[in-house]
């Protein structure tokens, strides 16, 4: 029986308006901003760490979907879950049974944190967040989180008052009474705890904005501080964790670090269903649900979906049976050797970090006089416009999709699927070289585009 919908056919009708679509009813400013630096394309296809424009062109990924494609689009393990799923026909969100592949995927998660015992699932990285958030207030009985500048956590309420980033508050207050460090200040943090009512710091191991690490020995040196002043320690791995930086979590680069809750989404995802997961100890699960009354205090309408389940423990099995982990530790360290290599090469290539497959290119001030010039202009109408003016050569002449990491930042950041492989790799680096020879050759087309940029910069304040 059927009432006649035919996806196929509306997309095939309709989906030439998409960018129409997209500036009448929803975020308007979405395809002005792509036209503007002409990323405006239409992608038809895709697989792994590839897509196919209209024109049959292949594009390669390294933005991954700012993270959630990490098997890459349409792993067909994934896929295949998701259909045997969607045909069992489970009599899936009664909310009044225990159906197995909530606890199997819990199951499957905890044995990568063996000191956890208990995973509340949800829907987003942001919804882990405001998880782990509310769980460690109402286990301490304490009111106030320290976070990082310059953290993304979230853009909801609660995941927004532990963001380290203006421009993403700005507007939005009053938001909860929680207190930001520097990245690596364990005097500041000492400082807040002596309070007495701070219930957690959370912090990214890789801080997504910039690509900043933790400063080796500040994770465990925390976590000491925090358990001597009873406060709990949680992990944002919703980008950094699932393989992404060569260990299944980032912590785990750091010997003894034990956070007391972790956050996990994006790629467990396997880039089809929303889920987000928050991993804790069972003593600050137990307070929570302390009693039958409260066997409802916190939850989520879809949290637990059988599809979601599904495509995590699908996700799981892939890493395990693939060995995505050692993949990504021997990929991620072969692309940041080589581009590493590139830097005394390059006066406006400052730095490259990272780890596996998350990784930084950050440029800065060059030391020639013209290209100092150039430089300056481009700084003087708004910082960040060199990073995008090599993020877009990069995809309208070489067909690689980056991303600038932050507003206001020269930096790109590289969070490809973790399937790439040595070709995906020669084929960056190949072009990122080209665009760095033409941005030193001090004319071009490159420079061309940046005065553009500074055109529509000023033009914007």
């Amino acid at each position: 029986m059927t009432d006649g919908f035919d996806l196929r056919a509306l997309l095939a009708e309709r989906g030439g308006e998409r960018y129409g679509l997209h500036a009448r009813y929803l975020n308007p400013q979405l395809p002005r901003m792509l036209h503007t630096i002409g990323f405006d394309k239409v992608y038809e296809r895709a697989a792994g760490a590839h897509f196919w424009d209209a024109e049959g062109n292949d594009h390669l990924d390294m933005l991954a979907g700012f993270g959630v494609m990490g098997l890459g689009r349409h792993h067909p393990v994934v896929r295949k879950a998701l259909h045997d799923v969607l045909d069992a026909d489970l009599p899936d969100l009664t909310r009044f049974d225990c159906p197995p592949l909530p606890g199997l995927l819990a199951e499957r998660l905890l044995a990568h944190s063996p000191h956890l015992d208990r995973v509340f699932f949800g829907n987003s990285g942001t919804e882990a967040v405001e998880t782990a958030l509310k769980f460690a207030r109402y286990a301490t009985g304490r009111p106030r989180v320290v976070y990082c500048e310059h953290a993304f956590h979230g853009l909801t309420t609660g995941a927004l008052s532990v963001n380290g980033e203006q421009g993403f508050r700005a507007g939005f207050d009053p938001l909860l009474p929680d207190t930001p460090i520097a990245l690596g200040d364990l005097d500041a943090l000492e400082r807040e705890l002596r309070r007495g009512d701070v219930a957690a710091f959370v912090v990214e191991p890789i801080q997504g904005k910039g690509v900043q690490e933790a400063p080796p020995g500040f994770l465990a040196a925390a976590q000491e501080l925090l358990r001597r002043h009873g406060a709990l320690l949680i992990a944002d791995e919703v980008q950094t964790g699932l393989g992404r930086t060569g260990d299944f979590y980032a912590y785990q680069h750091e010997d003894g670090v034990e956070p007391d809750l972790v956050c996990v989404a994006k790629a467990l995802s396997g880039g089809y269903v929303p889920v987000g997961a928050t991993l804790g100890r069972d003593w600050i699960f137990r307070k929570v649900y302390s009693s039958m009354d409260r066997v409802l205090v916190h939850s989520a309408s879809f949290g637990s979906n059988a599809q979601a389940m599904a495509a995590g423990l699908a996700v799981l099995s892939v890493m395990e049976s693939e060995g995505t982990v050692a993949h990504v530790r021997r990929v991620g360290g072969l692309l940041k050797s080589r581009l590493e290599e590139l830097v005394p090469r390059y006066e406006l290539l400052h730095a490259v970090r990272g780890r596996g497959l998350m990784i930084g290119i950050e440029f800065g001030r060059p030391s020639s006089l013209g290209l100092r010039g150039r430089w300056a202009m481009l700084q003087t109408a708004r910082k960040g416009l060199f990073a995008q003016m090599v993020v877009v050569p990069l995809l309208q002449r070489h067909r690689i999709l980056t991303q600038v990491s932050g507003d206001h930042l020269e930096v790109i950041k590289l969070i490809p699927p973790l399937v790439i492989d040595e070709a995906d790799v020669d084929r960056f680096v190949t072009a990122f070289t080209e665009v760095m020879e033409d941005a030193h050759g001090g004319g071009g087309l490159l420079w061309d585009f940046g005065k553009t940029l500074v055109k529509q910069a000023v033009a914007q304040r």
